[in-house]
């Protein structure tokens, strides 16, 4: 095999002229409907939903008050990489965000590992979302008398393992009546409940299913496929309307905030404000599906670079001051619930009932505005990667009437609603972090090595990111780093190097070395930065933006780092067999 082909690159002019429609196998441009607003809204639409009406409180309940800093430090590493995003959306304005940013800085064996990346990014976050909608909706409507029956709210997984938990309760004295009124018992029985009542298949195969899940990703999908204009409008209006509502939660909280609830502002150190890194970043991923709308955009060049720092500054704000009011208004430990909005205004909190009703509505109008940016986000992907080749010309056929990847949407419907109608994917969430994170780190190393160094001219484009010379600011800024690191974190530092947690008496050996390693490797990687940065005299933003997101990955864990691996190497298999020989970069297949 010959290694160079793997690493064969795009030019800019190239994707540009394909964009254009001269190398374009659908043979209809896309609509042109969006300008900086509507790609704003977008953003916002997928930045503020699970994050702000959920995992918020999780993340407080760990943290405390603190937790603003882990908002704060989230929004300055999606900060960097948005800058890098920027300059590439102002180059290189087509569909394909960070997979086709990667074609052009480093070739098609790793644009092919970031496309197969966000792949997996888009779906199981939207897999995700569709199942937290679900969970939002039917707690709604039940609020207003309407039940839904178990087993067409809960998955099979989930019915099964409740089956078996009250089975093993009951055989130990337990009786159903009293895990009825346990409300801490309360999941697991309504999951056997859905087992026993549902209609049974064959003689003995329960029919059970997220039916909500599948209705949401159906709409959703339908407002997709018909047209980026509707899409638009619909964005539009729900966007305006849950930053509203969050809006009057920081208004009306802030009178009924008690300084002492701020007391101890970080009760768990760092180690606690960190523990919520995965869901605080999931919620910060949505600029990343801005720029997959790039060809839909009037003026992508100028709109696509606001946009996505206008998003990313108007949600950090927002996160900050709800995490204030939230645990200024009853204490962080009582956050640690899956809706704290409502929570903190129902009877546990200020008991102020309208409010807990407002923002229940608003809940599910935040998660389906989220499943619409990202339902949009993923088809243009498989989109941009089969325009190259490396997946198979239907997925870059665009609609004729709708001007829209119609078999892409649809495809993409279907990777979404079938596993949310049967599967329980939460503790898989994370991947959808790790895979985001990986992605940011490779479009600002693109940004790192294609982007301007000491002596060079500035590239002609609209927006790009100011030079500083990194080669003595990076490696200070890592002694700096590792200082805190040491006085900030002395328990952590301990583990680390003693191979003894506290935390977690008996765990030794091989069992806690193995969560150390994607520390080691950043450690080891930091060093080989610092010497590139003082050879190379890199620019200091889009190194700092590759330190900090893969400091985040560094703290997913090792599980999802296997998980991750798995998806790769399916993936290369997936590459190897198909892509690599229908590549248009493929000898004999180039086209001019």
């Amino acid at each position: 095999m010959n290694l160079q082909a793997l690493f064969r690159k795009k030019s800019i002019d190239q994707i540009m002229a394909e964009s254009e429609g001269l190398a374009v196998h659908g043979g209809f441009p896309l609509k042109k409907a969006l300008g900086v607003w509507d790609l704003t809204a977008f953003g916002i639409a997928a930045i503020i939903g699970a994050g702000i009406f959920s995992t918020i409180g999780n993340a407080a309940a760990d943290g405390g008050p603190a937790v603003v800093f882990l908002f704060l430090f989230t929004a300055i590493a999606c900060g960097f990489s948005a800058f890098c995003y920027a300059e590439f959306a102002s180059q290189i304005p087509v569909s394909g965000s960070a997979y086709t940013y990667a074609y052009a800085s480093f070739g098609e064996l790793l644009a092919w590992i970031i496309g197969w990346d966000l792949l997996m990014e888009y779906a199981i976050g939207n897999i995700a979302v569709a199942i937290s909608w679900s969970d939002y909706f039917t707690s709604l409507i039940l609020g207003y008398g309407v039940h839904t029956p178990k087993y067409l709210t809960t998955d099979y997984l989930t019915a099964y393992r409740g089956f078996q938990s009250v089975n093993d309760l009951v055989a130990h004295g337990q009786t159903l009546a009293a895990l009825a009124l346990d409300t801490a018992q309360a999941p697991i029985y309504n999951a056997y409940m859905a087992w026993t009542d549902a209609p049974r298949m064959f003689g003995s195969v329960p029919l059970i299913c997220n039916l909500p899940a599948l209705f949401i990703t159906v709409i959703v999908t339908w407002i997709a496929y018909v047209g980026i204009q509707e899409s638009k409008m619909v964005s539009n209006v729900l966007v305006a309307l849950k930053v509203m509502v969050v809006l009057l939660v920081i208004g009306m909280g802030a009178m009924y905030i008690h300084p002492g609830n701020w007391v101890p502002f970080a009760p768990n150190g760092v180690s606690g404000v960190m523990k919520g890194v995965s869901a605080v970043f999931f919620a910060y991923i949505g600029f990343d599906a801005i720029s997959t709308t790039a060809e839909e955009c009037k003026n992508p060049q100028r709109d696509l670079p606001r946009s996505m720092i206008y998003s990313l500054v108007i949600c950090t704000v927002l996160y900050i001051l709800v995490s204030l009011v939230l645990t200024g208004m009853v204490g962080y430990k009582t956050l640690a619930v899956g809706d704290p909005l409502a929570f903190v205004f129902g009877p546990q909190g200020v008991h102020i009932p309208w409010v807990s009703g407002v923002i229940a509505v608003t809940a599910v109008v935040a998660l389906s505005t989220v499943l619409l940016v990202f339902q949009l986000g993923q088809p243009r992907i498989w989109m941009a990667m089969s325009r190259d080749g490396l997946l198979p010309p239907i997925f870059s056929r665009i609609h004729p009437k709708y001007k829209t990847p119609g078999f892409s949407t649809i495809l993409t419907g279907f990777v979404v609603a079938i596993p949310s109608l049967f599967m329980n994917l939460t503790e898989v969430t994370d991947l959808t972090s790790i895979g985001t994170l990986f992605a940011f780190v490779l479009v600002c190393g693109g940004a790192m090595v294609t982007g301007t160094k000491k002596g060079q001219v500035s590239k002609n484009t609209k927006f790009k990111i100011p030079y500083i010379n990194a080669k003595y600011i990076f490696p200070a800024l890592m002694l700096i780093a590792l200082v805190l690191c040491f006085v900030l974190n002395k328990d952590g530092v301990a583990t680390f190097f003693s191979g003894v947690d506290a935390s977690q008496p008996g765990v030794v050996g091989w069992d806690l070395f193995k969560h150390k390693i994607p520390m080691l490797v950043f450690d080891f990687g930091m060093i080989w930065m610092i010497v590139l940065c003082y050879k190379e005299e890199y620019s200091l933003i889009p190194i700092l933006g590759l330190t900090t997101c893969a400091y985040l990955m560094t703290e997913l864990g090792i599980t999802n780092w296997l998980r991750f691996g798995i998806w790769l190497i399916i993936g290369f298999f997936v590459y190897f067999t198909y892509g690599n020989t229908h590549s248009r970069l493929a000898p004999g297949k180039l086209k001019k």
